[in-house]
């Protein structure tokens, strides 16, 4: 497994080590936990998600690529 080094203040790093304890979890979950909720997702369980969402629509690829189109042009249009 990679590891990565970052640089946080004092304050921070133990706001983080005491959240850990409290929940009984390491930092290294409580920051994967965070970056899930934030929507930071690998590859593969953004396919996943694309992959469920197509199976409960209605929608065959033609509508559903006109549908991204749309809400694109709406979004962009603000």
């Amino acid at each position: 497994m990679p590891r990565l080094t970052i640089t946080l203040s004092e304050e921070r790093h133990r706001a983080l080590k005491e959240s850990a304890a409290r929940r009984k979890k390491s930092i290294a979950t409580i920051i994967e936990e965070s970056l899930e909720m934030y929507g930071i997702k690998t590859t593969e369980s953004a396919r996943d998600l694309v992959a469920r969402a197509r199976r409960q629509s209605a929608l065959d690829d033609r509508a559903a690529l006109d549908l991204a189109i749309d809400e694109t042009r709406k979004v962009r249009s603000k």
